[in-house]
């Protein structure tokens, strides 16, 4: 699901709407799709679990969750 330019929310719908289409065109196995889906509900789970978090401790958004809403790639890695 992640490819090279990183797991953002774009990168998430594209994958979903390929294995629908896919599952459509009888290319994918039900099951294959519905462990993708799976993957995708509990990563938008964590996601969603992140903003009420911050939202109830009155901390600020998580960068990473910023970036994957964004569709932003990772930050340079200081050294």
């Amino acid at each position: 699901m992640q490819g090279q330019m990183g797991l953002t929310a774009n990168s998430l719908r594209e994958a979903l709407w390929t294995t629908l289409n896919q599952v459509k065109a009888k290319k994918m196995l039900p099951g294959h799709a519905d462990a993708i889906a799976a993957q995708a509900r509990e990563i938008l789970r964590t996601v969603k679990v992140q903003l009420q978090i911050s939202g109830q401790t009155a901390r600020p958004v998580p960068v990473e969750v910023v970036e994957f809403s964004e569709g932003k790639t990772k930050r340079a890695i200081k050294k």
